[in-house]
């Protein structure tokens, strides 16, 4: 008798198996510094990503049969570490498209896997403009690029600054050396003179030397391109020699880390990004408060731009006829006047967004407050 029992048993879910509806997955990469540093960046971009998909997710499946899942990859903001990323994710038929990366070297190094993978890259932060110029047919951008960046910031050094004797420092990475030079570039066909230009080392901890020798140049202002976790110590190390020139950074000193570390020493710096002010934006309004009742925390510089590139991916997915890669790409190549939180975005033919704002921030009250446009 217990046999028959358990025979029915069997057969009855056998059947609900049978009748079951399976549900199928749809991938899309995430890559960025998780660790370190600079994880503050990757992990707000991971997160930009999760909303995103369940968002997606929640309205019903993409396609039928299938969900969305994310497949979040650390590449420690090390070149090297982000081809061995970029080459687990294109072995994975299931990752159709990738967000990141977050820093311009580990874009530039990562996309040739993804060329020859035809899987779409779109990077919310990637700003230098050798990544498109290298003809990488799968490489989008929702920022802005430096070399519109860099030349706006030095016209507001010149214009709005009055800056005249300049010095330049960069980090020596893809992103700190490309904004620095185009910055010098500008800075020097406005009439500004030149006192120098340097490199650091990203995890260098001692400036001392550097600045001495900037000190007694006397510059008006000195320009940072590199990361927060260096322009904070610069800027902490300068004013404790009594340097008293004026601080104008990129967008990778744009992070709220910045002023905790640089703290007090942190005021009346000012720095550009790669857009406007998105918490004045009425269509970042929902992202923003979604982002802060489910994180606890205020979201990073790139979010919103890392927001809008997963939901053009996902609306390229839905569109997609078939669901691979090429057809994928086809689709965000395609993309025009996508209605995302920054604003309407297209991709020219060479992958870069059709979005150029770029905005001027200070720190005032241990807080970045916006400026404005940094060319009106």
């Amino acid at each position: 008798m217990k046999q028959k029992i358990l025979i029915l048993i069997c057969c009855i879910l056998a059947v609900m198996n049978l009748g079951a509806k399976k549900i199928g997955v749809i991938k899309i990469g995430c890559v960025g510094p998780i660790t370190g540093d600079q994880a503050s960046l990757g992990l707000d971009q991971l997160h930009a990503l999760r909303i995103a998909v369940d968002e997606a997710n929640a309205k019903g499946e993409i396609i039928p049969g299938h969900r969305l899942e994310i497949v979040s990859l650390d590449d420690q903001h090390n070149p090297s570490q982000a081809v061995a990323m970029a080459k687990r994710l294109a072995a994975d038929p299931l990752v159709l498209a990738v967000v990141g990366h977050v820093n311009s070297s580990c874009s530039l190094a990562a996309a040739p896997i993804y060329q020859n993978a035809r899987m779409a890259q779109i990077s919310p932060s990637s700003s230098n403009p050798e990544i498109s110029r290298k003809g990488f047919d799968t490489f989008f951008r929702t920022c802005a690029t430096d070399d519109i960046q860099a030349p706006q910031a030095a016209y507001f050094a010149f214009r709005a600054l009055k800056a005249k004797k300049v010095f330049v420092i960069d980090d020596k990475t893809t992103y700190g050396k490309g904004i620095a030079d185009e910055f010098e570039k500008e800075i020097r066909r406005l009439g500004a003179g030149v006192l120098g230009h340097e490199g650091i080392t990203q995890g260098e901890k001692d400036f001392s030397p550097l600045l001495t020798k900037i000190k007694g140049l006397s510059p008006d202002l000195i320009f940072f391109g590199g990361m927060y976790p260096e322009g904070a110590l610069l800027v902490r190390q300068a004013k404790s020699l009594g340097l008293s020139s004026q601080w104008l950074g990129g967008d990778g000193i744009y992070v709220s880390a910045f002023i905790e570390l640089a703290k007090e020493d942190a005021e009346g710096v000012y720095c550009t990004f790669i857009g406007a002010d998105v918490r004045s934006m009425e269509s970042a309004r929902h992202y923003l408060e979604t982002y802060t009742a489910r994180f606890g925390q205020q979201r990073g510089p790139y979010s919103a731009y890392a927001y809008d590139a997963a939901n053009i991916i996902i609306d390229a997915i839905r569109k997609a006829a078939k669901k691979d890669r090429p057809a994928v790409l086809a689709q965000v190549r395609a993309t025009k006047d996508f209605p995302g939180v920054v604003g309407l975005t297209s991709f020219d033919q060479k992958g870069d967004s059709s979005i150029k704002l770029i905005g001027v921030f200070q720190v005032r009250n241990q807080a970045f407050e916006y400026v404005g446009a940094a060319k009106e």
